[in-house]
């Protein structure tokens, strides 16, 4: 079964929906480009985002195509916290270009991607998110476009408490 990308800018509540996604039952993957970042700046060298964007996608790609392809091999629904996509996105946020080692990574998702935007009221600046709420938009807008570019019909997930955007994304599947 085609793993499922719950995706969008940071502080949209994803973790939170795919967090109540697994109290239901379903199969979830968490973010690891997050877990990427709170590992690499560890280090004395670490690879992050804002310092080294090519090198991070590279170890995101790396980390991202091990999920998806448990997902698949799992043949149970499953729900991605961000997936490879998103790496694409972030790239053209960096004005840096997407290999078509990238573009192959984006194949075998299932072909909705469901996609939250950044509430302000739950946004949280920090060092694992650097940036002020007006980037979170910013990048929000870039996976959107990213997203309907590789092929993907984007389904927006209303905002609401984290039951109805749940029902919601069951609904909707």
């Amino acid at each position: 079964m085609k793993p499922i990308i719950i995706s969008g800018g940071p502080g949209a509540g994803k973790t939170t929906l795919i967090n109540a996604l697994a109290e239901r039952g379903y199969q979830t993957h968490t973010e690891s480009s997050r877990q990427l970042i709170e590992q690499q700046s560890q280090l004395e060298h670490g690879i992050l985002p804002w310092t080294n964007l090519a090198g991070f996608a590279e170890l995101c790609l790396e980390v991202m195509g091990k999920q998806k392809q448990a997902a698949i091999d799992s043949n149970s629904l499953s729900f991605m916290d961000r997936a490879i996509p998103d790496i694409c996105a972030y790239l053209k946020q960096g004005k840096l270009d997407v290999s078509e080692r990238f573009v192959q990574g984006c194949c075998d998702y299932h072909p909705h991607v469901f996609l939250c935007k950044p509430e302000f009221s739950i946004y949280v600046q920090d060092d694992v998110r650097p940036y002020p709420f007006e980037e979170a938009i910013d990048i929000h807008n870039q996976l959107h476009d990213t997203y309907v570019e590789l092929g993907f019909e984007v389904v927006d997930v209303p905002w609401g408490s984290v039951e109805q955007r749940v029902n919601f994304i069951e609904n909707e599947l």
